[in-house]
């Protein structure tokens, strides 16, 4: 019987100082929401980016560079890449960062990559994992080719880096992984069934592997932050649709990138663009799926076939 009772009164103090600490860190995150976290500093810091030949890599790639980061371009276009590395080397007035050509789909090609440079650079203590594809059609119109195509790229090329990349950053017990997402990532759109899915998975990715070194005992301090921008003036959206372009409207890349890269230096851990997008869709899960779908209709927001 005392035994019983003690068990009792033990599992209680536990949900008492359970309930404590999550009061504690809502109190904090409020706080948060007022007096954002202070932004770390990226000078001297090693940032690989994939698909700097042009978009979103390009305006992450400037960025960068101004806060003084070191930069490792990656791109499959080497043209585009290369016009990127000249763009730096203006802004900054230093010799064009190192540009490399790679298919991020390939494994072997990631690998030999990071070999390369790791002998010619050193160790990456940032990756952002920015490549992808996003072809917009009917499911039934998408050929097998395309579907493996949009996850070779947008979800195994990041297997394939962060094998590369962060064995390092867990030995060195310092790093921070970016990987653009998606809001398709978050709910179910017509014309982007295979997209979708790929940034679903983007998302359980990042927070799966952000879980497990959380609960590795080493206490390994390697930061993880996954993106999740509306439609981004990239030209990956080829025919958007917008219904009220005052309250959802497409995003310029500069100011896309402007909001990736604070997320990143103040740790998030996962950020929609515009910020609020997440916090809707999270509201909007628990209220029943039909009235989803009459805010979705009413919005009637998304891409139509090319």
């Amino acid at each position: 019987m005392l035994l019983k009772l003690y068990s009792a009164l033990v599992l209680l103090l536990d949900i008492l100082v359970l309930t404590v600490r999550c009061f504690v860190s809502i109190f904090q995150s409020t706080f948060q929401l007022i007096v954002p976290p202070r932004e770390k500093s990226v000078s001297g810091e090693t940032v690989l980016i994939t698909g700097t030949g042009h978009g979103m890599g390009r305006e992450l790639a400037v960025k960068f560079a101004a806060l003084g980061a070191n930069l490792v371009l990656v791109d499959i276009n080497e043209r585009g890449n290369a016009e990127t590395a000249r763009l730096v080397a203006e802004l900054t007035s230093k010799k064009p960062p190192p540009a490399y050509r790679c298919d991020v789909s390939r494994r072997e090609d990631v690998l030999a990559l990071a070999a390369k440079v790791r002998a010619e650079v050193g160790e990456v203590t940032v990756l952002v994992n920015n490549a992808g594809i996003m072809p917009t059609h009917p499911l039934l119109k998408h050929t097998p080719e395309e579907i493996k195509k949009i996850f070779d790229i947008n979800v195994l090329a990041h297997f394939w880096m962060l094998e590369a990349f962060l064995p390092s950053m867990i030995q060195k017990n310092h790093g921070h992984v970016v990987a653009l997402s998606s809001m398709a990532g978050t709910m179910g759109l017509s014309n982007l069934v295979p997209y979708c899915a790929s940034k679903f998975a983007v998302r359980g990715l990042m927070e799966a592997i952000s879980e497990e070194l959380r609960e590795d005992a080493r206490n390994i301090n390697v930061k993880f932050t996954t993106i999740c921008p509306f439609m981004v003036d990239t030209g990956l959206c080829e025919k958007p649709r917008i219904k009220f372009p005052s309250i959802l409207s497409m995003l310029g890349p500069s100011e896309a990138a402007d909001e990736i890269i604070t997320a990143m230096r103040r740790n998030y851990h996962e950020v929609s663009i515009p910020r609020s997008l997440l916090n809707i869709n999270n509201v909007c899960r628990v209220f029943p799926v039909k009235v989803c779908h009459l805010i979705k209709d009413f919005l009637d927001s998304g891409v139509d076939a090319v």
